[in-house]
């Protein structure tokens, strides 16, 4: 967890102590402390805690704990979850916009776009409310007026489709600056979900 927040700095997905990451462990999750850049992390500074804010030490987890509560409450599949303020993400979510199907990538994040959640103010039960329901049968949302959620199997999982999710931002918008993107219809995404069945598969029947 500290290496990938190390790693988002660099990536200018997060910046100096915006953003967090957590795992989901048996008596409810690991999570990145609150007010601590990630250079100055270390291992004992990863904040133990339940799914209710219970926690004890020195060090106080982050602020947004309840979203990530959220998401593993309602989603018993979901072991690892990321939430960034990356550039284009937030743009987007300024202006409360999704990600529709322009790339054939999107379908990769559970469906036809990535959605823009409604408002609700940081740190608050209402953002991890409002989270849970832009990320229905999705792995990722945009956050009003915020930055981005992603979810994953794994840490390395999530933090994996941050960072795609923030290129496709970057993209979009390029794209929207010279022309109005051509979206992909359904029966294109049917085709694209079907082929991401194995895509990556090393034990892939060759085609």
């Amino acid at each position: 967890m500290i290496d990938a927040s190390i790693d988002a700095e660099i990536q200018r997905i997060n910046v100096g102590t915006t953003g967090n990451m957590s795992v989901r462990t048996d008596q409810g999750m690991l999570i990145t402390p609150s007010g601590i850049p990630p250079r100055e992390l270390a291992p004992d500074m990863i904040v133990a805690m339940d799914l209710d804010g219970n926690w004890s030490g020195k060090v106080k987890p982050s602020s947004e704990w309840a979203l990530h509560s959220a998401l593993y409450r309602r989603r018993p599949e979901i072991r690892a979850v990321v939430h960034a303020h990356p550039d284009h993400c937030v743009a987007l979510s300024c202006a409360r916009i999704g990600l529709p199907a322009f790339h054939y990538m999107i379908a990769g994040f559970g469906g036809d776009d990535v959605r823009c959640s409604r408002y609700a103010t940081f740190g608050s039960p209402a953002l991890g409310e409002a989270t849970v329901e832009a990320m229905e049968n999705r792995t990722a949302c945009l956050l009003a007026n915020h930055g981005m959620v992603t979810a994953g199997s794994t840490l390395a999982d999530a933090y994996g489709r941050a960072l795609k999710l923030e290129t496709l931002a970057r993209q979009y918008m390029l794209c929207r600056s010279f022309a109005e993107p051509v979206l992909l219809n359904r029966n294109e995404l049917v085709e694209v979900e079907q082929r991401y069945k194995t895509y990556g598969r090393q034990d892939a029947l060759k085609a």
